[in-house]
């Protein structure tokens, strides 16, 4: 009898578990590291706001080209730090790490969620034309600090906010290369979560970036000032297949996409393992009873900050229940199946950022287009 999980090998690549930085995470305590760093000539700073990534003016229009290239934008070192110096008005900096194999490339990003545009960068701009400078020439690397003190500290995070395109990490992943969608997963992870926990857990007081940005710190004495280290949040998803190798494809209530169908997915319950996460996530949404359960790779999944498990599961059983709650349909397809849903649009892939995407192929046995 053929056994569908019986070839079933680890994915080679995921879209965004891509990085080569090295963390350099013994330098995280060192309260200097960002302020070092953003003194060398070959620091690039990186920025995010809001849940997207900075890149440069006109790439938004270039996300629907399919292939079009993207890059994350980026401000020198030595104008951030000046900039800095003048307070950081809720800038969160944090240290991504250095390039591996070269000692003095090293990422630095910036979270300008508590930057708003505002009437001093107009202000800014109509001084700069009638001294006959532009705004834009303070983000070259050949700024002179000395020109204006108007154009560094909240000034230049105002202008970055103005003049930059701001993009989804959905958006972005499939026009980037491997080592930036590393450095805006690494980023918009701990932005998202030092935007999302203001707060101690512990004693309520308010909280500030710690050890370079990769932790915060409770401002609280009586507290000890408690070391808070990001949370991540464990979630499973599986591609599901019965004795005749058909894949078990759902639609659920929450996608913006009424013809978008994926494969199970869910969090991991409190003292669950993975295993029992799919069978059960299985279960709940489809009916669909799950044995054998084989990894298949991981990925980190900034919204807000989780880390999605990929597996491929065994189907004991063929019949689907759909709980009309979360789920509202599903359906075993085979590869001709698959393929004939989706030249007539009838269903939709998951985008090429998701893990699902990459196990759906792993099914179909090529890429999708």
């Amino acid at each position: 009898m053929f056994a569908p999980l019986a070839l079933t090998q680890a994915l080679p690549y995921l879209p965004l578990a891509q990085g080569d930085i090295d963390y350099q995470v013994e330098r995280r305590a060192d309260p200097q590291l960002i302020e070092q760093v953003l003194q060398m000539p070959s620091t690039c700073v990186l920025l995010c706001r809001k849940g997207k990534v900075a890149v440069p003016f006109g790439q938004h229009n270039m996300a629907q080209l399919a292939a079009s290239r993207m890059r994350l934008a980026t401000l020198p070192g030595s104008y951030v730090a000046r900039a800095l110096e003048h307070g950081n008005n809720g800038v969160v900096a944090m240290y991504l790490g250095r390039y591996k194999g070269a000692h003095d490339e090293h990422a630095i990003a910036l979270d300008l969620t508590a930057v708003e545009e505002g009437e001093e960068l107009r202000r800014v701009e109509e001084r700069a034309a009638a001294a006959g400078h532009a705004v834009d020439a303070a983000f070259g690397d050949d700024v002179d600090a000395r020109e204006s003190a108007d154009s560094n500290a909240v000034n230049m995070f105002e202008q970055a906010v103005e003049r930059f395109d701001w993009v989804d990490l959905r958006m972005f992943a499939p026009h980037a290369s491997s080592r930036e969608i590393g450095q805006a997963v690494t980023m918009l992870s701990l932005a998202n979560w030092h935007d999302m926990q203001r707060h101690c857990p512990h004693c309520g007081a308010p909280t500030e970036p710690a050890m370079s940005g990769w932790a915060q710190r409770c401002t609280s004495e009586s507290d000890d000032h408690r070391i808070l280290f990001p949370r991540v949040e464990p979630a499973v998803i599986c591609t599901v297949v019965d004795a005749k190798d058909r894949l078990l494809l759902q639609h659920n209530r929450a996608w913006k996409h009424s013809n978008l169908f994926s494969v199970s997915a869910g969090f991991v319950e409190t003292g669950e393992n993975l295993e029992h996460a799919c069978r059960r996530e299985t279960m709940e949404e489809t009916g669909i009873r799950v044995g054998e359960v084989k990894y298949l790779g991981s990925q980190p999944w900034p919204f807000p900050f989780s880390l999605m498990m990929g597996f491929k599961a065994q189907a004991l059983s063929n019949d689907i229940h759909v709980d009309g709650d979360e789920t509202i349909a599903a359906r075993w397809v085979t590869r001709d199946e698959y393929t004939n849903l989706l030249v007539t649009g009838e269903i939709e892939a998951p985008g090429k950022a998701t893990i699902a995407r990459v196990m759906i192929e792993e099914w179909y046995g090529r890429e999708l287009d």
